[in-house]
């Protein structure tokens, strides 16, 4: 049933948001340039790789040395809009359609943090990935690792077609609040390097 619902609502959201995605396209394609879409790898269920899809926030701008410039740096303005607004995720509801996120899971982060999760962080690829989820919701970029990894973990455990509609309310909310959007100093969240060393790794 949840396949179900992703597969409909999110072809359902393609057509109704068509309008809002091509102006989107097109003012990420004015204000940087080509690509327009960022592709990234990022774990999946059961920890499987797939190419995540999002209007691109950045530039590839890089200093005299060739090294890449940081987060805040390479952010525009455009790309400050389209995450305020969560614009820049629309191309996932395509990764919906494909069955590789759902509407409501654990987000898919990095493919280098997959070695650095212990054994119970590890539990949230036992679910479908999703464009939102518990964390998002509850502090999005605005908590800690650990506690965005303990709602991931609550999330698999109680997860369900009424938690996953209120989830998808409170998303609603927190886009309009533009709730969370950053961590203290960041432009979204500082890179994850590990929890506790005296927890057990995967």
């Amino acid at each position: 049933m949840k396949r179900l619902f992703d597969l409909v609502v999110s072809l359902l959201f393609i057509v109704l948001l068509f309008p809002v995605i091509l102006f989107t396209g097109l003012l990420v394609l004015v204000s940087m340039g080509r690509p327009v879409l960022f592709r990234q790898v990022r774990p999946g269920y059961k920890g499987r790789p797939f190419t995540i899809y999002k209007f691109r926030t950045m530039t590839e701008d890089r200093d005299k040395t060739g090294a890449q410039l940081t987060d805040e740096e390479r952010l525009t303005g455009a790309g400050r809009f389209l995450r305020r607004f969560s614009l820049d995720e629309l191309p996932q509801l395509f990764n919906v359609v494909k069955g590789e996120l759902s509407f409501v899971g654990p987000r898919p982060l990095l493919m280098e943090y997959v070695p650095l999760y212990t054994k119970e962080q590890a539990r949230r690829h036992d679910v479908k990935p999703g464009i939102t989820g518990l964390a998002q919701v509850r502090g999005r970029n605005a908590i800690t690792w650990e506690e965005r990894f303990a709602l991931d973990i609550y999330y698999v455990d109680h997860r369900g077609f009424w938690l996953d509609m209120k989830i998808l309310v409170d998303t609603v909310l927190a886009v309009i609040r533009k709730e969370g959007i950053s961590a203290e100093g960041c432009e979204t969240m500082p890179k994850f390097t590990g929890s506790k060393p005296d927890k057990e790794k995967v």
